[in-house]
């Protein structure tokens, strides 16, 4: 049975400040619990007969077997699925850390992405293609959001988050020539230009694009163009579809 005082600290962590104070935030269903449990530390699991007779060996600090209707109550999910769990969050690393793998591996910038949903989708993306580092401003969607944990579909358990101001690491990366990319609608075509296979591709809000700070260290500036050249299209693309196709370029290239 789920104690009044365990409901109430679940439902607490849909505030971010509480997500930070509690360094913990709250993963529902099958899939994304399952994918979570062999890479954050499990605080609480709150499962039904079913789920836990299925996962025995299931790992947690503290279980408590709930019935369906005990789950709804817990569940930020309009249909809960079973187990929902809350995990510790993993510390963050530096940004000593954060030069030495741009220096070898292409990642991601998101500079001030608002919307939960288009965060979610990024990271789900960026674990797609194989991609393990994710640099947030601090005005950036929280990735431990309740809906943005469930957009990822288990994401997060493979890609690294990294909240920190984008400015002092984009110039440190400059100084250490390290190519970073952003898209821009003067920028050179997407599917010409050449791409290495290392470094910071940085997007932009949904509304106001890569802030004018963060794009004065661009210096690998994209396009990426409609179709056919010429016709009048959409103003722009949503911020994920266009990680989406940035993204699948790059690796693309690796593969030739």
């Amino acid at each position: 049975m789920l104690s009044k005082a365990k409901l109430k600290y679940i439902r607490s962590l849909e505030m971010k400040k509480n997500r930070r104070a509690e360094q913990a935030f709250v993963a529902e269903g099958p899939k994304v619990v399952g994918d979570m449990l062999p890479h954050f530390p499990c605080r609480l699991l709150v499962a039904t007969d079913e789920w836990h007779a299925l996962h025995p060996m299931a790992l947690a600090d503290e279980k408590v077997i709930v019935t369906p209707d005990e789950l709804t109550r817990a569940s930020f999910l309009k249909t809960p699925q079973e187990v929902l769990a809350v995990f510790a969050l993993r510390p963050e690393d530096d940004e000593s850390d954060a030069c030495s793998i741009l220096a070898h591996e292409l990642c991601l910038a998101l500079d001030d992405v608002q919307d939960p949903g288009n965060l979610g989708t990024i990271i789900r993306l960026a674990d797609w293609f194989g991609i393990h580092h994710i640099f947030c401003s601090p005005a950036t969607a929280d990735a431990f959001n309740p809906k943005v944990v469930q957009a990822t579909m288990g994401a997060l358990a493979r890609v690294q988050i990294h909240y920190t101001p984008l400015v002092p690491l984009l110039d440190e990366l400059k100084s250490r020539e390290v190519p970073i990319y952003g898209t821009f609608l003067d920028g050179e075509d997407l599917y010409e230009k050449s791409l290495a296979p290392h470094g910071l591709i940085i997007m932009g809000n949904e509304g106001n694009g890569i802030s004018s700070e963060v794009a004065e260290y661009v210096n690998e500036r994209l396009f990426i163009p409609n179709y056919p050249l010429g016709v009048e299209t959409s103003e722009s693309l949503n911020v994920a579809t266009a990680t989406a196709i940035i993204c699948a370029e790059f690796r693309r290239r690796m593969r030739g």
